[in-house]
């Protein structure tokens, strides 16, 4: 860790000398003093730069892909498609646990030295809560990679991950229990949702969190944490912001756009070009689709060969961290396990009328209006799994979840992952534990 921030600490040094971005002050030479809100917004942009694809490589690990093993990159990723984690091969893509502690350590500078420095202003509070929002994001993608999923009975002992909440690169940096490290990302929400002034960021810009970003990300919080009500409560602030959902029966296009009518926060690569060349769909996936009434099917696959591929990812314009499918969806998940069934299926049903063809959809409203609470919930489960198809939401529901058991084939060798198996949470990279025995 310590060697971690020791890099981010010279690379914000390095950038004062680049033409276009000379924003910071040398002051003396060769330290870097930023002193405006300019220059404090730059170094936050370097923190939203910073934010890694992990998700992709979460993807490698459920049952949305088949990892194709005649492609260019396929000694990248087998190790992880197999759940190969205790002697990878050393060409195998590592996490990027080191990068989301890059991202921290910009947050750090805002959250720590701006304030200070700072004149009051709508601007000012506005930087400093996106910084606060950006590093409780980052922690929570932290936990959901490298800690157990939040059990409330356990999660004062599971072990979790380091805080760094300032820069100092002599501090020992030992992982803190899940429940600790929650508590510090529910504070910093509620920092965020104190100082953030903007309601939407304006296309372009909304990489940055505003406040219908942060309820987002509170809801998406809540649902982990099961706690229904809360979850709800989030989903419905957000919604007040951001509520319209792409009708794809009008408009059949990619949902993931940053420019698109659902983007609340668009911060992250949902699927990389490299991953995506690298395997096809599953059967899984396809078979969890109405082929002939599910409208996403068409928009989210392409036919090659005897194969389907993701149309998702690859593309610079589909940036997406947050958008307002998952509010629909976290909202009647969560109505349902307060047995609030009529909020549930109203919530479900009004999300997948954009969704499916009408003959579908009327359908599927009468098999909801029959449901019972296990099988709204399985219903609610499954269209997770279709709306969300190589974004990075399946393995993080697995692992909240059912955690069920996978099969991956490579070189007509089989390998699975049982149930409740203990790699679904993953050990901390190699590089990060030899640069941090404390881990």
């Amino acid at each position: 860790m310590k060697n971690i921030l020791k890099y981010a600490f010279f690379f914000v040094a390095a950038i004062t000398t680049v033409g276009c971005d000379d924003y910071l002050d040398v002051q003396p030479i060769g330290r870097v003093i930023p002193e405006t809100l300019t220059d404090y917004r730059s170094v936050l942009t370097r923190g939203y730069e910073a934010f890694p694809k992990h998700k992709s490589l979460t993807t490698l690990r459920g049952d949305e892909i088949i990892l194709d093993q005649y492609s260019q990159d396929f000694a990248y990723f087998r190790d992880i498609y197999v759940w190969n984690d205790r002697n990878p091969d050393k060409i195998t893509t590592s996490f990027q646990y080191d990068a989301l502690y890059n991202t921290i350590f910009y947050a750090n500078v805002i959250i720590n030295d701006a304030a200070g420095k700072l004149e009051a202003s709508a601007d000012k509070d506005q930087l400093i809560g996106e910084a606060y929002a950006l590093r409780a994001y980052s922690y929570f993608d932290l936990l959901n990679l490298f800690a157990k999923p939040y059990n409330t009975a356990t999660a004062g002992t599971d072990k979790g991950v380091p805080l760094a909440l300032k820069v100092d690169l002599e501090q020992a940096y030992t992982p803190e229990s899940v429940a600790k490290v929650y508590e510090q990302i529910l504070s910093d929400k509620e920092e965020a949702k104190r100082l953030l002034t903007k309601d939407t960021q304006t296309k372009g810009l909304n990489y940055r969190f505003s406040k219908a970003a942060i309820y987002a990300l509170e809801s998406r919080i809540f649902l982990y944490q099961k706690e229904w009500t809360k979850a709800v409560e989030a989903a419905n602030k957000a919604l007040t912001y951001k509520n319209t959902l792409v009708d794809l029966n009008a408009t059949p296009v990619l949902t993931t756009s940053y420019d698109g009518v659902e983007s609340i926060l668009a911060l992250e690569d949902v699927f990389s070009n490299n991953l995506k060349g690298a395997g096809y769909v599953s059967s899984d996936l396809l078979d969890a689709y109405d082929q002939t009434n599910d409208l996403r099917f068409g928009v989210y696959f392409q036919k090659l060969g005897g194969d389907y591929v993701f149309r998702k990812g690859g593309e610079l314009a589909q940036k997406c961290s947050f958008r307002a499918s998952e509010l629909y969806l976290t909202k009647a998940e969560a109505s349902s396990q307060l047995s609030d069934l009529t909020t549930a299926r109203t919530t479900v049903l009004d999300f997948i009328k954009k969704r499916y063809k009408a003959a579908g959809f009327n359908q599927l409203s009468i098999e909801i209006d029959a449901m019972n609470q296990t099988e709204l919930l399985a219903f609610i489960a499954q269209e997770r799994q279709r709306e969300f198809a190589a974004e990075g939401h399946r393995w993080f529901d697995l692992r909240r979840t059912t955690q069920k058991s996978i099969k991956h084939t490579v070189i007509d060798q089989d390998y699975t992952l049982i149930q409740n198996d203990p790699r679904y949470t993953l050990p901390f990279p190699q590089n990060a534990r030899l640069n941090n025995p404390n881990l």
